[in-house]
Order: C-alpha cells, then sequence, then structure tokens
C-alpha cells in the first residue's frame, strides 16, 4: 500500500508505480508548477521536493533546507506554500489549548500520496519499504493522511493534530472533538509492545480533560485497554470512538 500509493490511475489502469511516479512528477515539476509560480531554477525545487520526502513526519527546519538546496528560507516557505496548495504536501499542526499557540508553531510535514514519497525515496518494493530507515515514518504518513481523508470526506474539518513539548513529551495524533482531546499514537511494528502506549498515558496523565486514547499498529492482535485500545491501521479508530460528528 505504501510503495503502490493511492492514486485511481494506478488501480484502474493497471498502470506500474514506478512509471506513474515518474510521469506525475515531471508533468507536475515541468507544467503545474510553472502554472503556480514562476520558479526559476526548476532543477532546485525539484531538490526541495526530494529532501522532504526524508523529513516525513518532521518538524522542517527551513534554515537547514536553506542550506542544503541553496535558496533563501524565505523561498523556501514560499515553496511549501505552492506544494501545499498542490496537494503534494499537507502540514499538520500543533496541539495547543491556546489557539494561538496553535496557529504559531511549527507544523509537521506529510506527504498526500505515500506512493509518491517512497518514489522519491527510490523505494520501489514492499520488502525494500520495510527495510528502509524511513519505514516508520511512512508508515505513519500513510496512518496519519488516511484519517484526515476519511474527516475531509465525509465533510468535516480534520481536527487532527500532533503534540509535542520542550521536555520531549510527543504524540502522533491529537484528535480534537469539542475540546476534548483524543490521543493517538502510530507504529510500524506488527508485534505489541506495552511501550507503544507511553506517550498516551503521559498525555492523559498531563491533561485531565483527555478522552480514551488509541494505538494504530500493523499487527493483527485488537484489544482494549481501560484508557485505550490497540487497533491494527486497517481500523477506522475515528469511527470507533464515535468522534465524526
Amino acid at each position: 500500500m505504501i510503495v503502490n500509493g493511492f492514486l485511481p490511475r494506478l488501480h484502474n489502469a493497471g498502470i506500474p508505480a514506478n512509471l506513474l511516479y515518474s510521469n506525475y512528477f515531471s508533468t507536475y515539476i515541468e507544467r503545474d508548477v510553472r502554472l503556480l509560480t514562476n520558479i526559476k531554477n526548476l532543477t532546485q525545487f525539484e531538490n526541495f521536493i526530494r529532501l522532504l520526502a526524508g523529513r516525513i513526519g518532521q518538524v522542517v527546519n527551513l534554515s537547514s533546507l536553506s542550506n542544503d538546496v541553496g535558496v533563501s528560507s524565505t523561498t523556501l516557505a514560499n515553496w511549501l506554500s505552492i506544494l501545499e496548495a498542490s496537494f503534494i504536501i499537507y502540514r499538520l499542526p500543533p496541539y495547543h489549548s491556546n489557539m494561538r499557540k496553535r496557529i504559531t508553531k511549527s507544523p509537521k510535514l506529510y506527504f498526500v500520496e505515500t506512493g509518491l514519497a517512497a518514489w522519491l525515496l527510490g523505494i520501489e518494493t514492499p520488502e525494500q519499504c520495510i527495510r528502509d530507515p524511513l519505514f516508520g515514518k511512512i508508515f505513519e504518513n500513510m496512518v496519519v493522511m488516511d484519517l484526515i481523508k476519511q474527516r475531509v470526506n465525509k465533510g468535516y474539518d480534520p481536527r487532527l493534530f500532533f503534540y509535542r513539548d520542550a521536555k520531549g513529551h510527543e504524540v502522533d495524533l491529537i484528535f480534537d472533538q469539542q475540546r476534548v482531546p483524543y490521543p493517538i499514537e502510530i507504529k510500524s511494528a506488527m508485534t505489541w509492545n506495552d511501550q507503544f502506549s507511553k506517550g498516551i498515558k503521559w498525555f492523559q496523565s498531563a491533561n485531565e480533560s483527555s478522552g480514551k486514547g488509541a494505538v494504530v499498529y500493523s499487527g493483527d492482535i485488537e484489544f482494549d485497554r481501560e484508557t485505550y485500545v490497540v487497533r491494527n491501521y486497517h481500523s477506522d479508530i475515528l469511527t470507533q470512538f464515535e468522534l465524526n460528528g
């Protein structure tokens, strides 16, 4: 699923994933980008996208990327907006109970299409994907975007965020429903480990208003505990909590 991605033409016409994403990327760079903005050096823009693929699930440091790409961080910020407007990337905002903080802190970056991200990283087979150092982050990317698409397709605001504080506490996703935050952790492992719920437990202990949590992983064993549930990534987590309104 990660390597092939979810573009309709891949499934309807049976086009090989590597060929489809090669053509898709070339068309995007050569035609769509020129329509959206006047980028003089398309090679630098292409390199920028490839570097972003290596930073999936991270808070992007534009100053660092500026040195790697060879353009100003102001230009890169503009390029990020172009990539978001053309549905190449998605910026997941951080969670704060204070709305002003929510819009001033840096977001995490994901690719809308995991197949494109895998192609940009040179991943061609499922076996190669599993061995890749970024497998965990690409798996996280797939789950995050699937949950976002579920919400958007139902006509709702995604209301999905990530949590990270100055002391290093993190939760992959926070679903904010009627001011109740529901923590969700995402793990690519197929074998359950109690440590997977560590972030959820901390968040719940630090936030009295927190709802029940969920751990999404690639294993088949599903079960419920008092403060969280464990589900395979195929499960509809948001419906599980009846949080669709």
